[in-house]
């Protein structure tokens, strides 16, 4: 999620020492927003594979919106509805 947010596609597994090229220039997505989510996410996530519980994670499409996409592409959920995101480095960019 912090990718997403700060860095520019061209060094995604920070290979090399950053520079003021690989940051964005205009974030999006807010920081505040996507720890929170992120541990909501995870741990829903637990319980429902512990417990076998049907239910939704509802979040909108704003601030914490690269929570939700870093989880589901970390999962695999990302790839599996956009096959053109790889789940490698390509896939980071």
């Amino acid at each position: 999620a912090v990718g997403q947010i700060y860095l520019m596609d061209k060094n995604p597994l920070l290979k090399r020492p950053l520079e003021q090229d690989d940051l964005k220039k205009r974030l999006l997505g807010h920081f505040g927003t996507t720890p929170g989510q992120n541990f909501i996410y995870v741990h829903l996530n637990r319980l429902i594979k512990e417990r076998n519980i049907e239910m939704f994670f509802v979040s909108g499409p704003g601030h914490g919106g690269p929570a939700i996409v870093a989880q589901t592409y970390l999962e695999g959920t990302y790839s599996e509805v956009y096959p053109d995101i790889s789940r490698d480095e390509e896939g980071l960019g």
